[in-house]
């Protein structure tokens, strides 16, 4: 053996080339990790908005039903303390468990064509569904569609007589001071002397002139047919929630009812 051969014989081979490590790809069709993350989230996220949605439907509705409900005003019959456009918050808590009192601002399903044939204006379509819908949960306030809202005035057994010789409505005896009756308007443009029958009340509207309230609906003149049935009564309008320059609490003046006696010491 040569020198050369032995000196060959030592050299080791040549290493191989280093690997180079290429990312592995998903067969085509298959979502990365990245794009599985992200279905992830937004399932999550539209999973909670509906979870949140569904409790806020039922919440409104359980509050709408047994609590509170918003009401929306259609006419003058009741201005100025409310005008065609508010929109008000009935409290159904009212006539029961809490009994109701002379100058409360009332709701109560229309006894019987008060209300006439007059025409309203629906929304057709989905958004219609949609308004329907949402106003049926207590999301949007009732169109007051079957509805009328008017002041009490007087309670099962009152006496109620128009006009005194100060041209005022006495109430058990009491002559009343209506602050709340609009400017100009007479106490009533109807003379009446009625009793109130038992389970009902007798109603009428602040702006005397422009109401249909008990004393058009009572042609009798004793008061059996124009008192509303107390089972009628949705609730008692206790705040103005629209327009925001109109929000304010709705009083009964309980300086106009205040003295008042019940019926059996007028």
């Amino acid at each position: 053996m040569t020198a050369d051969e032995e000196t060959d014989s030592t050299v080791p081979p040549p290493a191989p080339p280093p690997r180079v490590s290429e990312p592995a790809e998903p067969p085509e069709g298959e979502p990365t990790s990245t794009s599985r993350r992200m279905a992830s989230h937004a399932f999550a996220a539209v999973r909670e908005f509906v979870t949140v949605a569904a409790i806020a439907i039922v919440l409104s509705f359980l509050v709408k039903t047994f609590l509170v409900q918003p009401f929306y005003i259609p006419s003058e019959s009741m201005e100025n303390t409310l005008v065609k456009g508010d929109r008000v918050i009935v409290s159904k808590l009212t006539p029961a468990p809490f009994d109701l009192a002379r100058g409360d601002v009332i709701v109560f399903v229309d006894p019987g064509d008060w209300l006439g044939e007059t025409p309203t204006a629906k929304r057709s379509g989905v958004i219609g569904a949609v308004r329907s819908a949402l106003t049926f949960v207590g999301l949007l306030p009732n169109d007051s569609q079957g509805h009328l809202i008017k002041r009490l005035i007087g309670l099962p057994g009152d006496h109620i007589v128009c006009c005194d010789a100060q041209n005022h409505l006495t109430v058990n005896g009491v002559s009343l001071d209506e602050p709340y009756v609009k400017a100009g308007e007479d106490p009533s443009d109807l003379i009446f002397d009625i009793t109130v029958p038992a389970g009902k009340v007798w109603v009428m509207g602040d702006n005397r002139g422009h109401s249909s309230d008990s004393r058009l609906h009572d042609p009798a003149g004793d008061g059996k047919e124009g008192s509303i049935d107390e089972s009628l009564i949705v609730g008692r309008a206790v705040l103005t929630i629209w327009p925001f320059d109109r929000v304010t609490w709705l009083s009964d003046y309980p300086a106009t009812f205040g003295g008042v006696p019940d019926p059996s010491k007028g």
